[in-house]
């Protein structure tokens, strides 16, 4: 079932939206070479539980850690370890969320550790600009296909994989609600976006073409042929006019990049 929120709750929830966005930038400047994942997820719950809010992954069905860090050919779900450390040139995935007042928030962001290469930027920028679109199709009498459509066409147009069991979500007082949003699809189809709704819109694209495929640990989701995978998501609000995109996190983080020793 769709929930659509109130005022009070959307207040809310661009509060918790907001703070995490800061968090996971908090986050992403440890994110430098010779430092293990494990140390990235530590500081993620140092930094959630001081804002009074409680980390929404750890504990969820089991997962083990506060953040899930997807480094190179792991698309998202990837498990922190003091074992995973942090190589010059790797691709890390952030997913994060927390939850505080009864509402949920989730956003995630990829990078590249200390130097990129036109190969990284050419895929991290093909799968923000999907976003983007899919954005910009959030709108009041569009459907969920709307969004799904222009992600998975443009990915696709540039010659690169999309992800098709693990897409977006709803959000709200529960991490993952109605509507789910693929990140492929018919415009067109699915549910109609009314004002209220509030979606987690997450893009992966992929340099395999192929079906994505879990490791033996139950979590990791990696690419079929050892590609490189980028993962994006941002909370987003449908309102009467254009979508307000709660989260922003890719401004905040942009915002850390002279100093941090990562990039976008």
């Amino acid at each position: 079932m769709i929930t659509i929120k109130t005022l009070q709750d959307i207040e809310l929830m661009r509060r918790n939206a907001q703070d995490l966005c800061v968090l996971l930038a908090e986050v992403l400047v440890r994110a430098l070479p010779g430092v293990s994942t494990a140390t990235l997820d530590a500081a993620a719950e140092a930094s959630i539980r001081a804002q009074g809010a409680v980390p929404a992954f750890k504990g969820y069905r089991g997962f083990p850690g506060s953040i899930c860090a997807s480094i190179n050919d792991e698309i998202v779900h990837g498990i922190p370890s003091p074992t995973r450390v942090l190589r010059e040139g790797d691709v890390l995935s952030v997913d994060i969320g927390m939850v505080r007042d009864g509402f949920f928030a989730d956003t995630a962001t990829t990078v590249c550790v200390g130097k990129t290469s036109q190969r990284v930027e050419r895929l991290v920028a093909a799968n923000s600009h999907a976003l983007r679109l899919g954005i910009e199709q959030a709108r009041v009498g569009n459907r969920v296909g709307d969004i799904s459509h222009v992600i998975g066409d443009y990915i696709v147009s540039q010659g690169y994989g999309v992800v098709k069991n693990f897409v977006g979500h709803g959000i709200g007082r529960q991490m993952h609600e109605d509507p789910s949003v693929p990140n492929f699809g018919k415009a067109g189809k699915g549910a109609k976006l009314r004002p209220g709704m509030v979606l987690a819109i997450e893009p992966m694209a992929m340099e395999d073409v192929g079906v994505e495929r879990v490791l033996d640990d139950g979590w990791t989701v990696v690419t079929p042929q050892g590609g490189l995978a980028v993962h994006l998501e941002e909370m987003v609000l449908i309102t009467e006019g254009q979508p307000e995109l709660l989260t922003d996190g890719h401004s905040l983080r942009a915002a850390l990049e002279p100093t941090a020793g990562w990039s976008v």
